[in-house]
């Protein structure tokens, strides 16, 4: 008998108190594969933690996995000698307060205090508090913006950053000695709550939340009679509470909110894939922008770390910004408004992931802000502030951003923040309406300065327990047979950050071709999903130029990945 069938036997035979996990275990009795796909592997535990669909077995996210992940958080801590101290939050996801229970009854029964939110609360409040109360660890229950058949759990260091890679690999030693069904502690959540080992996060750590999120405005009091009009959409996740609260401290009050998209709804049953970079996930916000004329319309993910907006152009119509552009205009809008009010501080810095837009390069070039490039992650971005910090010189960062619409400002939260950045987002909508502009004219006088620069992301899916190898694969055979031209274009250079003398950065399975018309095309095996991402940056006169030569270079990667 195969071990995924000894284990699969195995959970069959166990009092599990999921009728959920019994039912579908007994349906796929006899079905070979499977039983394979749940049993032959199991989750593995990274610097994003864990993340993966819902289900029985080792290779699903269930109350087990939860515990056994726990388990190895809790002898990690106790193990280092870590403050005994973590926070828990979750989102709307399926399963969601119960995987955070689970998590703090295992934690309480290691002797580790737990701090945790009593409603769904986003990604930035996790990292805030983890921050606020000197917690050794955070947990965020979420899957971020993946269908609603996915779960998932991300864990945090005391800094508030999702854990270093030195972290997460003694974590993952932990969890693979913890025998998912049995090897873990776990205690009543009555008891635990009873004896002061799980206590609910206090109104003073949510207000001060919220007083760090108004105090990053560049311009105060904007918003108040800019009569700036909103729609907006949580999708079904935990944005609601937060970014409508800051919309009315900020004074805007013409915001109607997507009425199907409004409350947390694991299902997701308007927008299969609740990720704001996509046009399906916003399509019911569009309709409402355009019923009411709105200024803006915005969107954030169920973790409401990431957001995405469309803008009203002159003729009426909406045009959705990338989590490039906004990342280039937010820049730009940070270090022109604090020059003004005078709070830019000196020799400020800003930070970007190494596949985001080199226009942001351009940018702080022209404000005199020094850039620091970093892998992808926003863990990379956390750990910039952090060095700064420990010079004492953390006010110097003002701005943090990846393409993936993920923005940061301030130094309080260490991950991306959809709640800050949506206030951002719409104080810079109402300075420039109070101008007599627009986000979308802004836009076209930094590319007409600049240049044109589109970024596009093309992804390619490899599902099943053989994907990874396929992805490995593939990386392996551009790393032996470096491609000399993309399309007829030649390769200036190949830059391979598995070589860290010369990236000077950790390793990362990526690598980046320079073109010698100036364009650049990316290669990176995403950290969290089965796929392989390739980014390109294509320069053109305007935007149809740039995306010709960008369909040219598409063609020519594509069957690299087939």
């Amino acid at each position: 008998m195969q071990d995924y069938q000894k284990e699969y036997q195995r959970w069959m035979a166990a009092e599990l108190e999921d009728f959920d996990l019994k039912r579908e275990l007994q349906c796929m009795a006899g079905q070979e594969e499977e039983i394979k796909e749940h049993f032959a592997r199991a989750l593995e535990f990274g610097t994003a933690g864990i993340r993966g669909t819902l289900g029985a077995g080792t290779n699903r996210m269930n109350l087990f996995v939860v515990r056994q992940a726990t388990e190895g958080l809790a002898r990690y801590i106790l193990e280092e000698k870590l403050e005994k101290l973590v926070a828990i939050s979750y989102d709307s996801r399926l399963k969601g307060w119960t995987f955070a229970k689970e998590a703090a009854k295992v934690l309480a029964a290691n002797g580790i205090t737990v701090r945790m939110y009593d409603a769904l609360m986003p990604v930035p409040a996790l990292s805030f508090a983890t921050r606020y109360y000197h917690c050794s660890a955070g947990i965020m229950l979420t899957a971020s913006h993946n269908p609603a058949e996915y779960n998932g759990y991300k864990a945090y260091g005391s800094d508030g950053c999702q854990m270093t890679d030195e972290a997460a690999g003694k974590v993952y030693k932990k969890i693979q000695e913890t025998d998912v069904l049995t090897g873990y502690k776990t205690m009543e959540f009555a008891k635990a709550v009873d004896e002061g080992l799980i206590r609910f996060v206090g109104e003073d750590c949510k207000e001060a939340f919220y007083k760090y999120v108004l105090s990053q405005q560049v311009h105060p009091g904007l918003c108040k009679d800019a009569g700036l009009t909103l729609v907006y959409s949580p999708l079904n996740g935990t944005g609601l509470e937060p970014v409508t609260r800051i919309f009315k401290e900020m004074g805007i009050e013409d915001v109607s909110i997507v009425p199907e998209q409004e409350y947390p709804n694991g299902y997701f049953t308007t927008c299969p894939y609740p990720n704001p970079e996509i046009f399906a996930a916003l399509e019911k916000g569009l309709a409402l922008a355009k019923e009411k004329n709105a200024d803006l319309m915005l969107a954030t993910d169920p973790d409401a770390d990431r957001v995405g907006i469309a803008m009203r152009c002159q003729d009426g119509s909406y045009e959705l910004v990338s989590g490039n552009e906004m990342g280039v205009l937010l820049l730009d809008y940070i270090a022109k408004g604090r020059k003004e009010e005078g709070t830019l501080p000196e020799r400020p810095v800003a930070v970007k992931s190494i596949v985001s837009t080199p226009l942001a390069d351009k940018v702080a070039e022209h404000y005199g802000i020094e850039l620091r490039h970093t892998l992808t992650g926003f863990k990379w971005i956390g750990e910039q502030i952090k060095l700064l910090e420990e010079k004492g010189e953390e006010n110097r960062f003002i701005f943090g951003f990846e393409e993936s619409y993920g923005y940061l400002s301030g130094t309080a939260v260490r991950d991306k923040d959809a709640v800050v950045a949506s206030m951002l987002i719409c104080e810079m909508a109402a300075y420039y309406r109070k101008n007599g502009s627009s986000i979308k004219e802004r836009l076209e006088q930094i590319y007409a300065q600049h240049g044109y620069y589109l970024n596009s992301v093309d992804s390619f899916s490899f599902p099943g327990l053989s994907g990874m190898d396929k992805m490995q694969g593939i990386m392996d055979s551009l790393r032996k047979e470096s491609p000399k031209d993309f399309a007829g274009t030649k390769v200036k250079e190949c830059v391979d950050y598995l070589d860290t003398e010369k990236t000077g950065l950790p390793k990362a399975n990526v690598l980046i071709y320079h073109l010698e018309d100036g364009s650049s095309i990316i290669v990176r095996p995403s950290g969290t999903e089965p796929k392989i991402k390739a980014y390109y940056t294509t320069l053109g006169k305007n935007k149809d130029e740039a995306k010709a030569v960008k369909e040219k270079y598409a063609k020519a990667v594509a069957p690299i990945f087939a």
